[in-house]
């Protein structure tokens, strides 16, 4: 229970879903987190909740003051050690419907946010002797759907910029790798749509593990990542997916 035992964690869009998942597990495993989100409310009410190991603070990941209050915020706790750049919003639309202002606005976000994110936490690293930064980016990273081309971008993009990182930062011992959930039960994911129960019924019984995946599942693998465990992992992609990206079980076919 002590993987994370002297660690410092950022975690953006940490207030719910997998962020929140994921601070939930290090702060169990010994971390003490800085959680950064929009969503006030959820926030505050997970760091309550969690206790004198975890701080919230409000924060919009495309500004920089933001970031430096909460490198600042981090460093209370003691050296920051891990970042974990998980926030992210989804726009749905055919590419021909994707305005100027919803691309723009998904790419602040996602990739603007996460490139500002691993740049500020440089020198925070070096002078703590090392660190680990794990980017969520998405099965949608890997290949993409019709009606995803903004978010689909920006996943791809973390993909380019994680590999990036990690060339131009091994050599200060600070570890990037990028996680690439999928078919994960989240407000993003599609909870907000439909239940649990009515998702195992639907395309996830065809997923080589047939069913949708919970946030705490994908935490695991972001754990790992922050670990020392993963000493000598870095520009790598680590997807948790149930297999969709393997591909998908035909029930007209022997086997499946």
């Amino acid at each position: 229970m002590n993987r994370l035992e002297n660690k410092v964690a950022i975690v953006t869009g940490g207030a719910r879903g997998l962020g929140a998942s994921t601070v939930r597990l290090m702060v169990a495993e010994g971390a003490k987190v800085v959680i950064g989100d929009i969503l006030g409310a959820e926030g505050e009410a997970l760091a309550r909740e969690l206790g004198d190991d975890v701080a919230f603070l409000h924060m919009d990941v495309t500004e920089q003051a933001d970031w430096n209050a909460a490198i600042e915020r981090a460093q209370v706790f003691g050296p920051l050690n891990v970042l974990v750049n998980n926030a992210a919003i989804v726009h749905m639309a055919a590419l021909t419907e994707t305005t100027d202002e919803d691309y723009l606005r998904v790419f602040r976000i996602n990739q603007f946010g996460t490139f500002i994110g691993v740049r500020s936490v440089v020198e925070p690293m070096k002078a703590a002797g090392s660190g680990s930064i794990i980017n969520i980016s998405s099965i949608d990273g890997l290949h993409s759907a019709a009606g995803l081309s903004a978010y689909s971008s920006t996943k791809w993009a973390i993909r380019g910029l994680t590999k990036n990182a990690a060339i131009e930062l091994g050599q200060y011992g600070i570890r990037v790798n990028s996680v690439h959930p999928g078919g994960m039960y989240t407000a993003m994911g599609g909870s907000q749509h439909a239940s649990e129960e009515d998702l195992n019924k639907s395309t996830y019984t065809r997923f080589p593990i047939p069913r949708v995946g919970q946030p705490e599942e994908v935490a695991q693998v972001i754990l790992f990542l922050a670990t020392d465990e993963a000493s000598y992992s870095t520009g790598a992609e680590f997807v948790a997916d149930g297999g969709w990206f393997t591909g998908m079980r035909n029930p007209a076919m022997p086997c499946s």
